[in-house]
């Protein structure tokens, strides 16, 4: 079977499962929609899985109705399919497929309404993976930031339609720059094809307008993946949004951000020299704040999807670090780092919302000591808490391991204290929350309050809403050496395209050799979960040795980054504004 003719429909057939699922919604109970949303997802996964492997040292090109160039200009739409692509395609499919397996029953008096917008969403995410043109991956990006709207403030409540306004705000601000910023592009190329707009741009067109462009582009990306200045709307919008979609946000849709960055830097703009210095310069310590801030966010939150969203926050700071890196083990670095990632993070969000569904809370303080009988989910907990905190086991530990590889081998050996910080400060919430709840142990924080109950449908089964937990938790446990070669591959065909090989026939990729296993790595990994436990010892039994006069300065910094958390739109944008200034600021002070 010639796969490339069949590129199109790991897009195609979401969209035509939820139009279907609409049509017949009255006429069909409602566990045939759940069971047709987990199988046609769990096809797309399928389908995404045999493209990647097909593609692992050439790339495959789709041209819309055959419109491939010939000796003129490119005026066909394309979808190129790597095996990075294809694999992030792979990955988000199937987390949307435990997602629906998760969310049996989860919303009764809806119907299909709530699984076409998945859908839907799920054919964006992957859209935007595959697509070559500049402005389909502007309609993509609005695509799912359009559906990420809805979904947010789907239960349509006070609480959920103010976080869903935040994150409309930010992220159709991000739309308007996207947009600017390809037409820009297009201003200073006559084209929209990613290639060809990498080929004129290394023909000398790299000029004001193209570093122009890819600031505004590249600050869309960084809206969408949440990176410091960027990140405000996250917690508003995960603490109120649903849990299955509190699971894709951030399983798959932030680090998709991510991905259209690395998109355009490595393709677009590779020739472009401001981009590669501003990678450098700025975005490399941009990612290390973003970590920080996450980092010390989590350690403050009570209520778990909050504690969870600026978790995300942190680690999407090592991931954008790993990015800027630009080479061949940090890409494979960051591959790793994201699946692994998205899984421990989606497993957990699936543990706070069967809280919420069976003790009617997320809140650690208000759960103490409530979940001492649930057993087998509370280790399960505990495994994933210990993956984000450093466990040298499995996908996210390997990605971890490259990261730092990649770092010292380009002299920024500080990374490892980074990615020690983030994964010590996250994993500490996570465990600091799971001993109060499945323990019962430890001291309640003075003059904090419990947040009010916050209860999802419980009419669902039990078993359904655990056995995707603990898939994404064994799988990232087991497939982490599996996945070292299938990355390096991937890292490869995402870093050295050429950016007018699809244009005039690509050649094979040089798969760069394995790096023997590093002691320092695991030594690292190790203390990075000594200091979580420590510091969650820290919070859970000696609450007034923190609370020292002594420690005045760390008090006074910490209220400071709470008080400029505090939701308030008007201050998110200002803070965009911000960060795009500093990013204009940057590439004008590298290229000129």
């Amino acid at each position: 079977m010639n796969l490339l003719h069949w590129i199109p429909l790991p897009v195609v057939l979401p969209l035509l499962v939820a139009a279907l699922a609409l049509l017949f919604e009255k006429a069909v109970p409602r566990r045939i929609v759940d069971a047709v949303a987990i199988l046609a997802t769990a096809a797309i996964c399928i389908q995404c899985a045999a493209l990647a492997h097909a593609a692992t040292h050439m790339p495959m090109v789709y041209w819309y109705g055959g419109w491939a160039p010939a000796h003129g200009p490119v005026l066909g739409i394309s979808f190129v399919v790597d095996s990075a692509g294809a694999g992030a395609g792979a990955f988000i499919a199937g987390l949307f497929a435990l997602t629906f397996m998760f969310s049996w029953h989860y919303f009764e008096e809806v119907r299909a309404h709530f699984h076409a917008l998945m859908l839907m969403f799920c054919a964006a995410l992957i859209g935007f993976c595959f697509t070559h043109d500049l402005f389909n991956a502007f309609v993509w990006f609005e695509t799912m930031s359009v559906i990420a709207f809805a979904l947010t403030g789907y239960r349509l409540e006070d609480a959920a339609l103010e976080g869903a306004l935040n994150f409309t705000v930010v992220n159709t601000l991000g739309s308007f720059l996207m947009m600017a910023g390809v037409g820009l592009a297009y201003a200073a190329t006559g084209a929209l094809d990613m290639a060809l707009v990498g080929k004129l741009f290394a023909a000398g067109h790299a000029d004001v307008l193209a570093e122009a462009s890819f600031v505004l582009m590249g600050t869309a990306m960084l809206i969408k993946a949440a990176a410091v200045p960027f990140h405000f709307w996250l917690a508003d919008a995960h603490a109120v949004a649903p849990t299955p979609v509190s699971v894709v946000f951030s399983g798959v849709m932030v680090p998709v951000g991510l991905f259209g960055l690395g998109r355009l830097a490595m393709t677009t703009y590779v020739d472009v020299p401001a981009v590669a210095a501003l990678l450098h310069a700025l975005l490399l310590p941009i990612g290390a704040v973003t970590a920080l801030v996450g980092g010390l966010m989590a350690l403050q939150q009570t209520h778990l999807k909050r504690l969870l969203a600026y978790s995300t926050v942190s680690h999407v700071g090592v991931m954008l670090a790993a990015l800027c890196l630009v080479s061949g083990s940090g890409a494979t670095g960051w591959l790793l780092y994201m699946l692994g990632h998205g899984m421990v993070k989606a497993a957990l969000f699936m543990a706070a919302g069967m809280l919420a569904a069976t003790l009617d809370s997320v809140d650690e303080l208000e759960l103490y000591g409530r979940a001492r009988d649930r057993h087998l989910l509370g280790c399960f907990y505990a495994i994933a808490g210990l993956c984000l905190a450093g466990l040298p086991v499995g996908i996210m530990a390997a990605g971890a391991e490259a990261i730092e590889g990649a770092g010292k081998a380009q002299g920024t050996g500080w990374l490892v204290a980074i990615i020690v910080i983030s994964s010590a400060t996250t994993g500490a919430a996570v465990l600091r929350a799971g001993v109060r709840i499945f323990l019962g142990k430890g001291e309640l924080p003075a003059g904090k309050a419990p947040a009010a109950h916050e209860s999802e449908s419980g009419d669902r089964p039990w078993s359904m809403m655990f056995v995707p937990l603990a898939m994404l938790v064994a799988a990232n446990l087991v497939a982490g050496e599996p996945l070292r070669r299938m990355a390096r591959m991937a890292a490869a065909t995402f870093m050295h395209m050429p950016a007018w090989s699809v244009l005039s026939g690509a050649q094979a990729y040089v798969v760069p050799a394995a790096s023997a296993p590093s002691s320092s790595s695991e030594f690292f990994a190790w203390l990075a979960l000594g200091l979580a436990m420590v510091i969650a010892a820290l919070q859970l039994f000696a609450a007034r040795l923190l609370e020292h006069r002594a420690l005045w300065p760390a008090h006074v910094s910490i209220g400071a980054l709470r008080s400029l958390h505090a939701g308030r739109v008007g201050d998110q944008v200002a803070w965009l504004v911000f960060g795009l200034a500093l990013l204009a600021a940057g590439i004008a002070a590298v290229a000129h």
